[in-house]
């Protein structure tokens, strides 16, 4: 039996979450993330620099109408990151399946 490494950054609900959401929308706004996470500021602000920190997403924030606004997109790292993680659980899952 092979088991692959999950990777430790990606195996966090809410990092998973953040990056599943990033996947689909390509960007999204802190709030949308907050929304969508059901996540509180704190914590959504704490898992997003961790993902910046692995270079998976990209932070940018800027003023819109005066108001602060972070937004998020994922980066080509963290769209291949996404990728293989996605197929080492698949192997967990396949692992006793008869091949044929």
């Amino acid at each position: 039996m092979d088991f692959k490494d999950l990777d430790p950054v990606l195996h966090s609900q809410l990092r998973l979450a953040i990056m599943s959401v990033l996947l689909s929308e390509q960007e999204a706004e802190f709030t949308f993330l907050k929304e969508k996470t059901n996540a509180t500021a704190g914590n959504l602000s704490v898992q997003i620099n961790k993902l910046r920190d692995a270079s998976y997403i990209e932070v940018i924030k800027q003023f819109k109408e005066n108001y602060p606004q972070t937004i998020c997109k994922i980066t080509a790292k963290g769209r291949k990151a996404f990728e293989n993680y996605v197929n080492s659980i698949q192997s967990y899952l396949n692992i006793g399946k008869p091949k044929g």
